[in-house]
């Protein structure tokens, strides 16, 4: 029994198994209550990653994979969920700290870094493969075109680390671009000192339109003429996750002076 790749849900299975090792050898795993696998379709990194010590579960919304892997891997037994992972409640459906790893879907890879963000004080760690210009752009530092949201609310908590390419002939169906495994560790950020909320209302408003200058990008949505700043007459791209700790603080400020004029 094979797994047919379906278009719609962005499978490209890996079958090359010594990538997969290298990808499974990747996870350093260490304190953490369980192992997530995203997506692992007919299971060419589950095949190790059930071997670990660390207790593995995988959730697949494929329910062909489903059906595969209970046939291949029945030790998973209920820790295989049937499952979307993006409307998962994290905490109350697995045990925490937490570390995830998978071939993730083109279509979602985004999207699956944006959850890790929500649940970052219970996932420690991440190890992916992605499309390589997403996983360029995560791991990306300021003063390019590359560099942009994901980059900076990423960076913010996480060391991020590029760790391999992988090319698209070892696939099933072989994608049109190039791909790249990179590691996520959680740094010991918890409190940016700022506003979080406004903090990445202004990253994504900010790069949103990348093209101006920070004042003129911000104008609108923030109000009033903010003072003179060195930051206000720079482009997104060449903020630090440490400048747009000090830019939101700033944009803080004039909220707190405009309300009280009021």
């Amino acid at each position: 029994m094979n797994v047919r790749p379906k278009k719609q849900l962005g499978q490209h299975f890996l079958r090359d198994k010594n990538i997969a090792k290298k990808i499974v050898d990747s996870l350093k795993s260490e304190k953490v209550a369980a192992i997530l696998e995203i997506g692992p379709g007919m299971g060419v990194l589950t095949q190790y990653l059930v071997d670990l010590p660390t207790p593995l579960y995988a959730v697949e919304i494929d329910t062909e994979s489903v059906e595969y892997l209970h046939l291949h891997y029945p030790q998973l037994g209920d820790h295989l969920l049937s499952q979307d992972f993006l409307k998962m409640n994290l905490e109350s459906s697995l045990p925490g700290p937490l570390a995830i790893i998978g071939n993730f879907p083109y279509n979602i890879s985004s999207q699956i870094f944006f959850k890790v963000l929500e649940y970052r004080e219970m996932i420690p760690e991440v190890v992916g493969m992605i499309q390589k210009e997403v996983a360029e752009r995560i791991a990306e530092k300021p003063g390019t075109k590359t560099y942009g949201i994901l980059s900076v609310l990423l960076q913010c908590y996480y060391k991020i680390e590029y760790l391999f390419t992988v090319n698209e002939g070892v696939f099933d169906p072989p994608p049109k671009v190039k791909s790249a495994v990179i590691r996520l560790t959680r740094n010991d950020v918890t409190d940016l000192g700022c506003n979080e909320k406004l903090f990445v209302n202004i990253v994504k408003s900010t790069f949103n339109q990348r093209r101006k200058t920070i004042r003129n990008s911000i104008r609108g949505a923030y109000g009033g003429e903010l003072p003179e700043h060195r930051l206000l007459t720079m482009r997104p791209e060449q903020l630090s996750v440490a400048e747009f700790v000090e830019l939101t603080r700033l944009v803080e400020a004039d909220q707190t002076r405009t309300s009280m004029l009021v």
